[in-house]
């Protein structure tokens, strides 16, 4: 795919949406670090559902350690992995209560030393709260960026340094929610919707149906 059709891919997407952002619900960086922790292997809905009831109660990291991991659970119990999530939850909040004034880090390194975060939950934090640049590679970007010819690779670090390399800088910020909606309500995996796509003429996918 060459520079000039990346441009207008981003570019459409863009006029589409011009402020693109997380479906999951926060309002301080402690709380977007816990939802994208509830969040793996589950869906953004069901984790909203979750913290709807959490937050009001808990949204800090002493509120929530204070909850303890049985009482964390309880209040999670609706979501996928509840048990092992809680205690990373309250692990994670025990470090951010020792190592950094009960703030949220933004930085990789310290991000990618707390319980349950990996390399793609800090780029999500590192975007989402904090502006940076990142790309975080999830199920949905690593299909749409095979399937249209976007950046190809085998890995999600293959792919997500191929994106960080192409996206033209005007793009990169908001880059990673444009494909994440994209993979997830229209190049869906079983059969993506070619007919409802705005980048359709634009993309490589040998088996499109338009």
């Amino acid at each position: 795919m060459n520079p000039a059709k990346r441009h207008e891919i981003f570019s459409r997407l863009r006029a589409a949406n011009p402020h693109p952002t997380t479906e999951l619900e926060y309002s301080t960086p402690f709380e977007l670090l816990v939802a994208v922790v509830l969040s793996a292997q589950s869906t953004d809905k069901g984790v909203n559902l979750a913290t709807r009831r959490l937050f009001p109660k808990a949204h800090t990291p002493e509120a929530i350690y204070a909850l303890g991991e049985a009482g964390l659970a309880d209040a999670i119990k609706t979501i996928g992995l509840y048990k092992s999530k809680a205690r990373h939850v309250i692990a994670t909040c025990r470090m951010l209560i020792d190592l950094h004034d009960s703030e949220v880090p933004a930085d990789r390194a310290a991000l990618e030393a707390l319980p349950g975060v990996g390399r793609k939950t800090a780029n999500v934090i590192l975007n989402t709260a904090f502006g940076q640049p990142t790309m975080a590679v999830d199920t949905h970007i690593f299909r749409v960026s095979n399937r249209i010819g976007l950046a190809p690779g085998k890995t999600v670090l293959e792919v997500e340094k191929k994106l960080l390399k192409t996206i033209p800088v005007e793009f990169r910020i908001d880059a990673h929610h444009w494909l994440i909606l994209l993979g997830r309500y229209i190049c869906q995996a079983r059969k993506p919707k070619c007919g409802e796509c705005l980048i359709a003429d634009l993309c490589e996918y040998k088996e499109k149906s338009v």
